[in-house]
C-alpha cells in the first residue's frame, strides 16, 4: 500500500524531512485501512458532495489544492520571508493530509459515492486528525487537518493553516458558487 500512496501522491518527495515524509504516508496507508474506498476510486469519486453532480474528482482536488499551497508559500517566503516565517514542509504535509478523513467519511454504494455512516457523525477534519495523530504526524500539521475547513473558522489558525486554508478553498468555491 505505500507504494499505492506514493503513486497517488507525488508531491510526498517535496517534503525534505524524511521522517515527516514517512509519517504522511503512513497516515494515508492507514486511512486505506479503515476505508471502503480504494486509491482507484480517489481518481473518479467527486471531491466534495456539497456540489451536487461535483464534475472534479477527489484527487483532481487535492493535488491542485497541494501545487496551490506550496506556490503561494513560495510567493510568500519570497515577499515576506523577512517578516513571516513559513516551515514548507509543513505546508505541503498539511495540504496532502488536510482531507485524508474523507476516506472514513465517505463510501462507495451502487458505484455512487456518499456519507458513510461514520461521516453521519465525524466531519473529515475530526477523523483526518486522529488517523494523524494515530501515524505520529506532529502536531502542527494536525493544526493544518483541523482548521482547513470551516470548523477551523473558530480557530486560531498558524500561517501554514491559513495558507492551506485558503488554497482549499481556491478549488472549492468556484465548484459551489457555480452550482447555485
Amino acid at each position: 500500500m505505500p507504494d499505492a500512496v506514493e503513486k497517488l501522491w507525488p508531491e510526498l518527495a517535496w517534503i525534505a524531512d524524511p521522517k515527516l515524509r514517512e509519517q504522511v504516508t503512513a497516515t494515508w496507508v492507514r486511512a486505506f485501512e479503515l476505508s471502503p474506498l480504494t486509491p482507484e476510486d480517489l481518481q473518479t469519486i467527486p471531491f466534495t458532495l456539497l456540489v451536487p453532480d461535483c464534475p472534479a474528482t477527489f484527487m483532481e482536488h487535492k493535488r491542485c489544492v497541494v501545487h496551490i499551497a506550496r506556490k503561494s508559500a513560495e510567493a510568500m517566503r519570497e515577499f515576506l520571508g523577512r517578516a513571516l516565517a513559513i516551515d514548507m514542509d509543513t505546508v505541503i504535509a498539511g495540504a496532502i493530509l488536510a482531507d485524508v478523513g474523507k476516506l472514513l467519511e465517505y463510501e462507495k454504494v451502487n458505484g455512487q459515492c456518499r456519507e458513510s455512516p461514520r461521516g453521519r457523525f465525524l466531519r473529515h477534519p475530526f477523523t483526518g486528525v486522529a488517523l494523524a495523530m494515530e501515524c505520529g504526524v506532529p502536531d502542527r500539521v494536525c493544526h493544518i487537518i483541523a482548521a482547513h475547513a470551516a470548523e477551523g473558522d473558530l480557530v486560531k489558525r498558524s500561517v501554514e493553516a491559513t495558507i492551506v486554508h485558503h488554497a482549499d478553498f481556491m478549488s472549492y468555491l468556484p465548484f459551489k458558487d457555480r452550482a447555485r
